[in-house]
C-alpha cells in the first residue's frame, strides 16, 4: 500500500478548487535547463485564455522556500500573469510575483 504524502493531498485539494476558476489546470510539470537537468517543478499550472498562472504548494508556512522555486521557475517562464503560494496547513493563498 503506497502512503499518500501531505503535499499530494494539499495539491490535489487545491487543484479541485482551481479546476473551477480555470479553463486548464496541470500539475507536477518538471522544467529542465538547455543541457537537460532539472532545474525545478511546477506544482501547479493554471490557464484562463492566455493567461498563465502559477501556484507553488507547501505543507507549512515557508513562503521563502516557495518564493526561491517561484524566482527559477520565472526566469524559465517569464510569461507568467501571477505566482502563488499555497499553505496546506492553513489553507491561505498568498500572491508572490
Amino acid at each position: 500500500m503506497i502512503k499518500k504524502l501531505k503535499h499530494d493531498t494539499y495539491l490535489k485539494n487545491l487543484c479541485e478548487h482551481l479546476r473551477l476558476v480555470y479553463d486548464d489546470v496541470s500539475t507536477n510539470i518538471p522544467l529542465y535547463s538547455k543541457k537537460k537537468r532539472r532545474i525545478a517543478e511546477i506544482d501547479i499550472l493554471a490557464r484562463r485564455g492566455d493567461d498563465i498562472y502559477i501556484y507553488e504548494v507547501k505543507c507549512s508556512y515557508r513562503p521563502l522556500k516557495a518564493q526561491k522555486q517561484l524566482k527559477k521557475i520565472k526566469k524559465l517562464i517569464p510569461n507568467v500573469k501571477r505566482m502563488f503560494f499555497f499553505c496546506g496547513e492553513s489553507g491561505s493563498i498568498e500572491m508572490v510575483f
